[in-house]
């Protein structure tokens, strides 16, 4: 089973990007996903952003 955390980009910075996930603020890599910009939401594993999401699928 795969678990994938989502969260909000704050920040990016070439292939890393500051991600928070309610309040917890972490370094993601942001290389699986083209023209990602701040205040994307996106799904997180392992310490990737492995897929753009709504802020309505951030929220469930």
């Amino acid at each position: 089973m795969c678990v994938g955390l989502s969260a909000k980009v704050v920040a990016v910075n070439k292939d890393m990007a500051l991600v928070d996930a309610s309040g917890a603020r972490r370094e993601v890599s942001a290389e699986l996903l083209d023209d990602l910009e701040p205040g994307d939401y996106v799904m997180v594993h392992a310490g990737v952003a492995i897929a753009r999401i709504t802020p309505e699928d951030a929220g469930e």
